[in-house]
């Protein structure tokens, strides 16, 4: 069998093109399909019809994560350590193809259901720039971001659990600490390449793809200075079997990703989120215990019908559910579903990584997915000063993974 590094790890150390796949593991393959059935079911009868659509594009989307071990965490470190800037690149391609479809809905301002479209677009001030810094940080010793968070518990790796718990107590804190950062801190109005600029969606979308070419061109330039080593390939399959098993190029991914995050815009009127959910998950446990968390800011106004709600009313909550089981179930059809060891830096890594990543979420207005994807697709600048806080945040962290076991990458390693 061809021995796999774990999800999000840089080091990797198959070079061969082309190497057998594991078994399939049909029982939790079929495990999975039935828990996602009794989902998709329940979703259908007791709420909107846009939750079971979530669902399946959850789902899509936790697949397509795992099939292309498509990172962000990984992209961020591999370009701060040694200047390999492929994944980045792939970012771009991806945030290409959703700017061009983001734009049109954007524009005409409808979704699939009759309803109104937003994008994230948000102030820009001290919150914005803590947040992302400490994203950064916190996804370097968590182990990954919040979307790699989600699938790499789908795909069995042991301490991303200790990550995401972390995670959602980091979020819930932040949701309370929230009304200090931003109104309490100095912040300007938040700034859209399409309506605060006058360039509208046209223009706008025009900019942006020059902003992705000159950053392609950085990462470039970078790698011939450095010369780091290229990304090892996977263990994949040809031909048609490669939808279901094996690794997908990463430019596949990116355009998947972009498609899906335009699916998800059109069906619930927003982009793709994650940690929402988690605010959401932690105060209502605190609420079970009897914390009055109902009369925190951040419950207030518009967040104030999702704390009153069943948590299968959250949106944000089914595409988190529909990533895991995307993730399992593409983990299990390659054969690599496998608890993994750990150990007390590791757990000790994740506790840290997982706080730093959830209270910088909230500080930020959203993670890698909403701040980041999301922020730039959607035309905000905060999205593209949110990216480089939290590479800021990544060469930062560099220095402290060592001190938790952690490797950093160097210039003779190769990378998945």
């Amino acid at each position: 069998m061809t021995k796999v590094q774990p999800i999000d790890e840089v080091k990797d150390p198959v070079q061969e093109k082309s190497a057998d796949l594991n078994k399939p593991q049909k029982s939790l393959i079929i495990g999975g399909l039935v828990v996602a059935a009794i989902l998709l079911s329940y979703l259908a009868f007791t709420q909107t019809i846009a939750q079971p659509l979530l669902l399946v594009i959850g789902v899509l989307l936790g697949y397509t994560l795992l099939h292309a071990r498509f990172g962000f965490t990984s992209a961020f470190r591999r370009l701060a350590s040694v200047g390999n800037g492929q994944a980045i690149r792939s970012h771009m391609l991806m945030l290409a193809v959703a700017v061009t479809l983001f734009a049109p809905i954007l524009a005409f301002g409808y979704s699939f259901f009759g309803g109104g479209v937003s994008g994230y677009v948000a102030p820009l001030g001290v919150s914005l720039l803590v947040g992302a810094f400490l994203f950064g940080i916190g996804m370097q010793l968590g182990g990954g971001c919040a979307s790699g968070t989600l699938y790499a518990v789908g795909g069995g790796r042991t301490v991303m659990f200790i990550t995401l718990l972390f995670f959602i107590v980091g979020s819930t804190i932040g949701a309370y600490h929230l009304p200090f950062w931003t109104e309490d801190l100095p912040a300007f109005e938040p700034v859209s390449l399409a309506t605060s600029t006058g360039l509208g969606y046209g223009g706008a979308w025009a900019l942006s793809i020059a902003l992705f070419g000159l950053i392609t061109c950085i990462t470039i330039i970078i790698e011939k200075k450095r010369k780091p080593p290229k990304m090892a390939p996977v263990p994949s399959t040809r031909g048609w079997k490669r939808i279901f098993r094996g690794s997908w190029p990463l430019f596949a991914a990116a355009i998947a990703l972009a498609v899906l995050n335009a699916l998800t815009l059109m069906t619930r009127g927003t982009p793709w989120g994650v940690t929402s959910a988690f605010a959401l998950w932690g105060s209502k446990v605190l609420m079970f215990f009897g914390v009055d968390v109902a009369s925190w800011g951040y419950w207030q106004g518009a967040n104030e019908a999702a704390l009153q709600s069943s948590i299968f009313a959250d949106s944000t909550t089914i595409l988190n559910l529909g990533v895991i089981l995307g993730a399992f179930l593409a983990s299990a059809a390659g054969g690599l579903f496998k608890f993994t060891s750990i150990n007390l830096k590791n757990v000790a890594a994740a506790v840290i990584g997982g706080l730093l990543l959830g209270y910088g979420a909230r500080l930020a207005f959203g993670c890698n997915i909403g701040a980041y994807f999301g922020g730039i697709a959607s035309f905000s600048l905060h999205g593209y000063i949110w990216g480089i806080l939290a590479l800021a945040g990544t060469s930062v962290a560099l220095y402290i993974r060592p001190l938790f076991g952690l490797s950093v990458p160097k210039s003779k390693d190769s990378f998945c």
